[in-house]
């Protein structure tokens, strides 16, 4: 497609999809305008993927996630067309600049951190790799919350991407399906008979994903709530106004708001519903494609592969088993087999906590029929294994992590560190049952997302120097290290990321009024906040490196600029703390004129995809220092390292790949093993040990205790500081003055710029390994069985 046809291709929408002319046109026309010039791009490969998966009668995979954390998609779709330069010429020749036509895309509030971010990697990379498939989730109306801060405290508030058209997707009104809700289960002829008290419809709505080159494209299909009698005419004329709209409320309600605050009744039965909404209706679907093609139920493990993204949709198994023993008439067990051929799990946690467990009570009252199938899952397992001592009904409690193993054939973790504590941890007694089911799919990321349309200088700098083979085998980076020692190559490569660090200085400075100096470090760390990522251990060493630069300011110190951004669960009262405090000592630090511009500290409200694109391309310094043992693996360390950010981190998740790969000198390795952080908590006296021994630290936590960075108020921050001096399971206090060295390890190589560039250079060549390209052809090897048809 030439600029002249896309240029016309927008002028069309532009006045018969828009209604507008050009003397009239807004950015926001002239970017939705382009959106749907675009999308008519997709729409033609979309349709031939769709037919040749049908001509060869391929099997599918359906990926099934509460989150898709896919950012704006017309720079995505633009690229992958190679349609930048006709996008960019035709935005010009309009008098727009098309970086802001594309900057006025809202992010799709369907995600939060980088259980979402990771389905949407999949997506591209299945339609890259041509992978016939579909994402199915729920298309939320508000996702997690827009963030904010209030005196440096966390505020929630709605997200409003819907309140503009989604020029992204279809709808599909002819696409629905009834979701029933509680009721009763009785026997009718010899079958179980559940009759739903309450139901909702979920409506579709298609958004295609457009591979690289536009050779395929795969469908998004998000499930929209809607009441099935949206007006109740009679209580409306009784002067009933609120109860004649109760039925659509309680209907939108369901796909409103992502993650729902659990820690009451009323949220925990609110996200038991949202799991079972958008499972139920996908699994029905499924398999109206599935009898669309076929008659014979036996055949779905051998036509459908079922991903199960973590345990928010673990209720496919009682449901499929429902569907195909009450509904179609096969034999219980029969049943239970063609399910969990179909059917495998990604565990993405080591956190018990986070393996969801419901009350036995709220499943009897939201789902009674799934309930009874649980305890007969329960029951046949058990007579299977009778020395198993795991139960999935257990304290009152459906575990829906022993429920989603016992019901898949392939269970993975996503990094090798993490699938080998899968099976010595939280699910060894499962493992000892079934030992081949646990298999390892190391995440990975999209480079046409987190290296081509994030960072396009360094995406040239790599075309020039090996050709664009890179973009869909980014193991062909390693072409690049021959490169690493040629002046010229490095100097490009350094003013790349210095041109990317002047830019997001630009942009600190209009989102928060804050100035840094583009010459110093800058250090990120960017995701959601949780103990055990330890944003808290890294504010606890940005204030004792504040008081040793204030003791001696004259020390030769390397400048920083601590860059934070994630959101905390709203119910997260201790994540919501580390918050407050992270902008309470920003606020003493970046107004001291004795440490200047020495040290600053940056927190920009609502981190989400855009942002992240603008903060990853310019960092110098990655922090992945989560408590060995309990992150999965992480995906941020992955982009980090491709952009050219080295890495200070434990040997946790995806971190122990990254540094085999990347080369021990290239990565500042700090901390405990997870044997070690095993030990130390045995010990019921380590935090106290570690602060007596460590005089920062002690110093560090006695200015929060002191109120120095509160205003004076010593109370504000006595719940974190009580915990890290009487518990500190996630061992900030053991591992904080290895952190301290290897900070300062880290500020020797930033002064050597040669040593440091090289260094960032090594990480881009060596981290190719780390594509979900790479990934999605593991799992249709290992767990999905699937050849791709391009």
């Amino acid at each position: 497609m030439t600029a002249e046809d896309l240029r016309a291709a927008l002028l069309r929408h532009l006045e018969y999809s828009l209604g507008k002319d050009l003397a009239h046109a807004t950015v926001y026309d002239v970017r939705m305008a382009l959106t749907l010039a675009v999308r008519d791009q997709v729409v033609a490969p979309w349709f031939e993927s769709t037919r040749k998966a049908y001509a060869a009668q391929s099997k599918r995979v359906y990926y099934l996630s509460l989150e898709y954390l896919i950012g704006r998609l017309l720079e995505d779709a633009v690229n992958n067309l190679g349609l930048m330069e006709a996008a960019r010429e035709t935005a010009a020749g309009l008098g727009f600049d098309l970086a802001e036509v594309i900057a006025d895309e809202p992010d799709a509030a369907l995600g939060n951190g980088g259980l979402g971010r990771l389905a949407a990697c999949f997506l591209d990379s299945m339609s890259t790799i041509g992978c016939p498939g579909m994402g199915y989730g729920i298309r939320y109306e508000h996702g997690l919350f827009r963030q904010s801060f209030q005196e440096g405290v966390q505020i929630e508030e709605p997200e409003d991407w819907l309140r503009q058209r989604h020029g992204w997707e279809f709808e599909r009104p002819e696409v629905a399906e009834r979701i029933g809700f509680g009721g009763t289960v009785t026997e009718v002829g010899g079958r179980a008979h559940w009759s739903p008290a309450d139901a909702v419809m979920a409506k579709a709505y298609d958004t295609p994903i457009i591979g690289w080159r536009g050779k395929w494209a795969n469908t998004l299909r998000l499930w929209g709530a809607e009441s099935i009698q949206a007006f109740d005419l009679d209580a409306f004329n009784r002067g009933d106004f609120v109860g004649a709209a109760a039925q659509e409320a309680f209907a939108r309600t369901i796909s409103r708001v992502l993650y729902p605050d659990d820690s009451n009744g009323e949220g925990k039965e609110l996200r038991l519903k949202q799991e079972y909404f958008f499972t139920a209706a996908s699994l029905r679907d499924i398999l109206r494609r599935f009898l669309s093609e076929y008659d014979d139920l036996t055949l779905l493990p051998e036509k459908v592969a079922i991903q199960l993204n973590d345990t928010h949709p673990a209720i496919a198994a009682p449901e499929l088993v429902r569907i195909l023993h009450d509904e179609h008439g096969l034999a219980f067990a029969e049943a239970m087999d063609i399910a969990r051929g179909t059917l495998a799990f990604t565990n993405h946690t080591l956190l018990p906590e986070a393996l969801e467990r419901w009350p036995e009570s709220l499943m009897a009252r939201v789902l009674p029929r799934h309930l009874q199938i649980i305890a007969r899952i329960e029951d046949a397992f058990v007579a299977a294994h009778p020395e198993s001592p795991v139960r999935i009904l257990e304290d009152g409690d459906v575990k829906m992590g022993e429920l989603s193993f016992i019901m898949a054939h392939r269970v993975n973790g996503v990094s090798a560190l993490h699938t080998d504590l899968v099976k010595s941890t939280v699910f060894a007694d499962l493992h000892r049952t079934f030992p081949e089911r646990i298999v390892n799919q190391t995440n990975g990321v999209t480079p046409r997302r987190w290296v081509l349309g994030a960072n396009p200088r360094l995406s040239r700098l790599i075309t020039d120097t090996i050709g664009d083979g890179w973009v869909d085998d980014l193991e062909a980076l390693h072409g690049l290290e021959p490169h690493v020692a040629d002046a010229g190559f490095i100097a490009a490569y350094a003013q790349a990321k210095t041109d990317n660090k002047a830019d997001l200085a630009a942009w600190i400075r209009a989102e928060t009024g804050i100035t840094v100096d583009p010459g110093a470090m800058f250090d990120v760390q960017i995701k959601r906040i949780h103990e055990y990522k330890r944003q808290h251990m890294n504010i606890l060493e940005t204030i004792a490196l504040w008081q040793a630069m204030r003791a001696d300011p004259d020390a030769g110190w390397t400048p920083r600029v601590k860059i934070f951004g994630g959101k905390a669960a709203p119910g997260y009262v201790r994540a919501k703390e580390i918050i407050r405090l992270i902008n309470d000592v920003a606020r003493v630090i970046n107004a001291d004129p004795v440490t200047g511009d020495l040290l600053k500290v940056v927190y920009p409200a609502n981190y989400n995809v855009t942002m992240a694109e603008k903060l990853i391309p310019a960092s110098d310094l990655s922090e992945q220092i989560s408590t060995a043992g309990k992150e999965a693996s992480g995906t941020g360390n992955m982009k980090f390292a491709l952009n050219g950010a080295l890495t200070v981190g434990t040997l946790d998740g995806a971190n122990v790949e990254i540094r085999a790969r990347v080369g021990a000198e290239n990565f500042f390795l700090f901390g405990m093993t997870a044997d070690e952080v095993v030990a130390c908590r045995a010990d019921p006296q380590h935090q106290a040990r570690a602060i007596a021994a460590s005089p920062r630290l002690a110093a560090a936590l006695g200015a929060i205790g002191a109120g120095t960075f509160s205003g004076g108020d010593t109370e504000r921050f006595a719940g974190l500081l009580a915990d890290l001096r009487g518990h500190d399971y996630f061992t900030v206090c053991a591992d904080f003055d290895a952190y301290w060295q290897a900070q300062r390890d880290v500020d020797a190589a930033f002064a050597d710029p040669a040593r440091w560039m090289r260094m960032a250079a090594l990480n881009t060549a060596r981290s190719g390994w780390f594509s979900s390209d790479r990934t999605i052809r593991g799992y249709m090897a290992d767990v999905w069985d699937i050849r791709p048809l391009i």
